[in-house]
């Protein structure tokens, strides 16, 4: 398989697959190697290099099962780098991704032109293994785009998978849409603006046949999408859009309409951020940059759904003309909103997203967004949390995350916590200023207003960004959500149609 030709979406590794494993001939010279086993007592007879290995193990006084807790590295006589390890299936795939990631990164340090993959031992694994590790070499094989001039890192050209007669195309697809995903909520606020975000929104539209629509201040002001308007209006540049783009397929099961935040910059407006807590708000646009990675790699898997993106992409910035506390605003479904604190933006520019996305009548509403300290508070950066408008979807949600790596805690958002956002002088309090209040909760049931009774899933991406990376990525921005986003539409699909072959990465 060769990497597609593509300009806007990210250019990965030229991936290979053999059947076989490689003769002693081939290996002797391959530099860089991974080989992965299946857990297990022994070593079995068909690793290469084996006798290497043994010598590793009893030099570390290692027992062959310990190679399921940390990987081990060797030299070979000519030169070329090692790397063993063994995955377990009754382990969680973030366990069996996090152990890929630090095997890998033994390898990948190096910059290697290639990488080869050698899957060893239980036949019946070696689909899911050469999934999981081909997913893991090719997200952390490119590199983020960076300004150094010196030593800018080199990617991997070449990832060569044996011992499978599985292509791993749809891990292939999760890694592009991944790498897009952190790309995006990598690049520095002066070059990933709303307008620059809209140009590269349309050549990743024109490249992939997406659909197309934007929605400009202008035309918001006239809808009437004033909880939108009340957050880009502090922005000079005056470039802030909802832009909706869609895949549509021919048979599609279902319609999805997926949400993200795109908040390219949030000083926190007249409620001004202290300057710790500024640094790295460029990311706060990662909710959109998910969801374009998921439909990209929806488009490269060919899923049968119809899926609108619906991307908020302003600035939240602070000018004589940017919102205040106590102002009142009229969201596009009517809805009067008291602003309460101009640093919960988010829900904001969510809900008239929403409100948008709900004209086309989804079967199904998911928004994604960085969108409360509180839920960084309640799970740290390792969890990202969800609201579900039904148990059904929280408990669908919960296993997407465990097989796809990406795990997700689902909250509680009872109706009474509404009484905490009451007011005086409009229908709803943006939020409350009670320095104990649950604040992810109450961003949760702000936003279900906008979504009436439709089934709708909120994803708070607190594992948007999580230091020395998480699970299978290895770099502070994650890309969290796109695997959890493929794998729960991939199940959510073949739930609704008997017929769809719901194969997914990661699975046994």
């Amino acid at each position: 398989m060769t990497k597609p030709k593509h300009t806007a979406a990210p250019m990965l590794a030229t991936l290979l697959t053999s059947p076989t494993l490689p003769d002693d001939a081939a290996l002797a010279g391959m530099s860089h190697v991974l080989a992965v086993m299946s857990s297990g007592d022994t070593i079995p007879r068909d690793c290469p290099e084996r006798p290497l290995l043994l010598a590793t193990l009893a030099r570390r006084r290692l027992d062959a099962e310990e190679l399921g807790d940390d990987p081990v590295a060797a030299n070979t006589a000519a030169g070329g780098l090692r790397v063993w390890l063994m995955l377990d299936k009754d382990k969680s795939n973030f366990e069996n991704l996090t152990l890929l990631r630090e095997g890998l990164a033994l390898l990948l340090d190096e910059e290697p032109v290639a990488v080869d993959v050698l899957i060893c031992g239980k036949k019946k694994l070696a689909g899911w293994m050469a999934d999981l590790a081909t997913y893991v070499a090719l997200a952390n094989g490119a590199p983020l785009p960076n300004r150094k001039q010196k030593d800018a890192p080199r990617p991997l050209e070449a990832l060569h998978v044996w011992g499978t007669d599985a292509m791993p195309g749809a891990a292939y697809s999760l890694a592009e849409g991944n790498q897009l995903a952190r790309i995006l909520t990598v690049l520095p606020p002066n070059e990933l603006t709303p307008a620059a975000y809209r140009v590269r929104i349309g050549e990743l539209a024109g490249e992939l046949g997406w659909d197309i629509e934007e929605f400009d201040l202008p035309r918001l002001r006239e809808m009437g999408a004033g909880a939108f308007v009340s957050v880009a209006q502090g922005s000079e540049a005056n470039d802030a859009a909802i832009v909706r783009v869609s895949l549509v397929p021919s048979g599609a099961v279902g319609r999805v309409a997926l949400v993200g935040k795109g908040v390219c910059f949030d000083t926190g407006g007249h409620n001004l951020k202290e300057a710790e807590a500024m640094i790295g708000m460029h990311e706060d646009m990662a909710g959109s940059a998910a969801v374009l990675g998921i439909l990209l790699a929806a488009t490269r898997l060919a899923l049968p759904l119809r899926i609108d993106a619906w991307l908020a992409l302003a600035s939240n910035d602070i000018s004589p003309r940017a919102s205040r506390q106590g102002d009142v605003v009229t969201a596009l479904d009517g809805t009067t909103v008291e602003i309460v604190h101009t640093d919960a933006e988010g829900r904001l520019v969510l809900a008239d997203a929403l409100t948008l996305a709900g004209r086309a009548d989804p079967d199904l509403m998911i928004d994604f967004g960085t969108l409360t300290y509180t839920m960084i508070h309640a799970l740290g950066c390792r969890y990202s949390g969800v609201f579900a408008s039904n148990e059904t979807l929280g408990a669908l949600a919960v296993r997407a995350g465990a097989r796809s790596g990406e795990r997700v805690c689902t909250f509680p958002m009872d109706a009474d916590y509404d009484d905490d956002l009451d007011s005086t002088v409009a229908d709803i309090c943006q939020c409350s200023l009670d320095e104990d209040a649950p604040d992810h909760i109450h961003a949760a049931r702000f936003l279900k207003r906008f979504t009436g009774d439709r089934a709708w899933l909120h994803v708070d991406l607190s594992a948007a960004n999580c230091e020395d990376g998480l699970g299978a990525i290895g770099t502070d921005q994650t890309g969290f959500g796109v695997a959890w986003g493929i794998h729960f539409l991939q199940a959510w699909a073949a739930g609704r149609a008997q017929d769809f072959d719901n194969s997914q990465p990661f699975t046994t």
